[in-house]
Formats: C-alpha cells, structure tokens, sequence
C-alpha cells in the first residue's frame, strides 16, 4: 500500500508539455529555410534533379527523403508563392511528390502536404493528377 506524503515534488513537472494537443507550429517551422527565397530556391532545385528516368529504387527513396523535407520546411504561409512560381512540369512533378509523400506519412506530414497539394491542384488542375496517375500506370 502506498504511503501518504505532503510531497509534492512530482508537481514540478510540466506533464502539459508532453501533450500533442499543444504542438507549437510555429516551434516545428523554426527550424526550415530562414527566408522565403531558401525554400523556394531549395524546391526548385530538388524538383530540377529529380531522378524522373532513374532505374534505381535507393535513388528514387532518397530523392523522396530530400523532397519532403523541403516540402515540410517551407512554411504555410510561403506555400502559394512557391508552388505560383513553377513551371507546368515542376508543378507535376510536385505532385509526384506529395502523392507519394502520402504512401509513407510521417509525424505530421499529412495535413502539410494536404496544403501543398490543395495549391498545386489550383496551378495546375486536374490535368496535373491525370498526369500523375497516368504516369503512374505505365510504371
């Protein structure tokens, strides 16, 4: 049985701070590109090189890796301008990208690549998802 005690040293800790209903998202942004045009610039880059013709799964894993976390940097607010400034062809490749961003979610990642999606879908249309899955059909 246990001891009754006036202690009250367990009262210390912050067990509020362990709670996932009180995720910061300013928190888990600060750590992404310092400036807008980082992630922009980043974004470009990653969707330039990706390896479209590329035989290799590792390779192909890799890119994704890269890819999502540029993806998930990038701040809300920034998403619009940066999916505004891409071409017909990066904006299909982005939507690669998220799709199969959604094969393997992370903590988190869903909801992000929801938004990125959301904006893409309002560059490049539904001719952008036929694209995709079209592509994907002859894989």
């Amino acid at each position: 049985m246990a001891k009754n005690t006036s202690s009250s040293a367990f009262r210390k800790i912050d067990i509020d701070q362990y709670n996932e209903d009180n995720f910061k998202e300013d928190e888990a942004e600060s750590s992404g590109p310092t400036g807008p045009d980082e992630g922009e610039i980043s974004l470009k880059l990653v969707l330039g090189n990706a390896p479209l013709g590329s035989s290799s799964q590792q390779v192909k894993d890799n890119a994704l890796a890269i890819t999502l976390k540029v993806l998930l940097a990038i701040k809300s607010a920034q998403i619009e301008e940066a999916v505004g400034n891409l071409s017909r062809d990066d904006i299909d490749i982005l939507m690669k990208y998220i799709y199969r961003g959604f094969e393997y979610p992370s903590e988190g990642s869903s909801g992000h690549l929801l938004l990125w999606h959301e904006k893409a879908y309002n560059i490049g249309g539904s001719g952008s998802i036929v694209r995709v899955l079209s592509d994907r059909m002859r894989v």
